[in-house]
């Protein structure tokens, strides 16, 4: 169909003439889909959009695909405490957090999309969310390991040099 329509013959008529012209050549016959009926039809409901949605689903393209990435960053904060729950060590939820918090930085320098509110998140308070959800009790110091505190005439309040009016040793 590369020939162009004749100035004199009306455009509907044209198009009626090629396509009986291909049917009797039988460029028609044997094409992928013949005798199914159209996806959609019937349904009262009409989306506009509906090519767009049935193309990514057939290309495997979530929901992610087509968000901003201020709005997928959000929804990663979001969702971050469900997401570390399943990770096996503390060492694997810090890499998560340092990773998510070098996207939203990331963004943050050069924002584009939406303005939405994101900053990055606390990876201490993840951890002690994810130690409440494994029952993994915290590091803290012992007593034996911290030093044992020195007292000297220096390290004493001010005002009990003065009032005390201790000798300096």
């Amino acid at each position: 169909m590369t020939e162009r329509k004749p100035s004199n013959v009306d455009f509907e008529s044209w198009v009626d003439r090629k396509i009986r012209e291909a049917t009797e050549r039988g460029e028609f016959d044997n094409l992928p889909g013949t005798g199914k009926p159209l996806p959609g039809a019937g349904n009262p409901f009409h989306d506009e959009n509906w090519w767009l949605k049935e193309y990514l689903r057939r290309e495997g393209v979530g929901a992610e695909g087509v968000l901003p990435p201020s709005l997928v960053l959000r929804r990663d904060v979001e969702r971050l405490p469900d997401t570390v729950r399943e990770l096996p060590s503390e060492q694997q939820v810090r890499e998560m957090v340092s990773e998510l918090n070098r996207r939203i930085v990331e963004w943050l320098r050069m924002p584009h999309g939406p303005a939405v509110p994101v900053v990055p998140v606390n990876a201490d308070e993840i951890v002690e969310q994810w130690r409440g959800q494994h029952r993994v009790p915290a590091r803290r110091p012992t007593a034996e390991s911290l030093p044992a505190p020195v007292c000297t005439p220096r390290n004493r309040p001010w005002w009990r040099r003065i009032l005390r009016r201790e000798p300096d040793v």
